[in-house]
């Protein structure tokens, strides 16, 4: 089980890694992938970067406790960043966006999230080697 949570964790980490690269770099082509029906333009745009910057931000949070060994640590953290997913579920949802972007691709992740989280907060520590 502990290899598992460690893959779920690493690919946790660079799908966020990709999708904050995706809004830095192009963020009024990537945002009609999050599900809303309409985004800002022009000026605007700096609001989409935000979320590229906030997904970049978690990831290396998630690979900074998954390299450092602090897996009960990363559990609780990511059951707190779930919270990130579940709102922007909630937010297209209550903006008439798309429902199968909002429970598909948010939703989903919410509760991969919250699945790994809780795995992780299961886990015994290893015995040390004698």
């Amino acid at each position: 089980m502990k290899r598992f949570t460690t893959v779920l964790s690493v690919l946790s980490g660079l799908f966020l890694l990709y999708i904050g690269l995706l809004y830095l770099l192009d963020p009024q082509a990537s945002a009609a992938g999050f599900g809303l029906p309409s985004w800002p333009e022009h000026e605007g745009t700096g609001f989409l970067t935000v979320k590229g910057g906030r997904d970049i931000s978690i990831c290396l949070g998630v690979f900074a406790l998954l390299l450092t060994g602090h897996r009960k640590a990363l559990g609780w953290v990511l059951l707190g960043l779930a919270f990130a997913p579940l709102t922007d579920m909630l937010t297209v949802l209550g903006n008439h966006g798309s429902a199968a972007t909002a429970y598909g691709v948010h939703g989903l992740a919410a509760a991969v999230v919250v699945l790994n989280a809780v795995l992780l907060l299961r886990e015994r520590p290893t015995p040390p080697v004698a």
